[in-house]
């Protein structure tokens, strides 16, 4: 995908949700459904030989090939009408020095 590593993107072909008993199943999509996701990585799978070969006829030929992917872990689940939940900022406490026993 062309997404930098760190980005969200928005997936809107969701097949189906499932949460708990409650299991809603699309044809062949669920309409206003979305999943948030974010890009964890942009990468190269490893190398596939294909080999073919005839016996008898002289016939070889090898070829590699590597896969691009994308790594996505999966941060919200969205079903039909619902809203984007805003990001909750992180607070973050700052430490403070020991005082030592003679209080400088």
């Amino acid at each position: 995908m062309e997404v930098a590593e760190g980005g969200t993107i928005e997936l809107d072909r969701v097949l189906l949700i499932a949460d708990g008993d409650n299991v809603t199943v699309g044809k062949p999509v669920i309409d206003g459904a979305r999943v948030l996701a974010t890009v964890k990585q942009n990468g190269r799978g490893e190398k596939i030989i294909v080999f073919k070969y005839k016996p008898k006829v002289r016939y070889r030929r090898k070829n590699g090939h590597r896969q691009n992917f994308t790594g996505i872990s999966i941060d919200n689940i969205l079903p039909p009408g619902a809203e984007v939940p805003k990001p909750v900022k992180k607070r973050t406490t700052r430490r403070k020095k020991k005082e030592t026993a003679d209080g400088a």
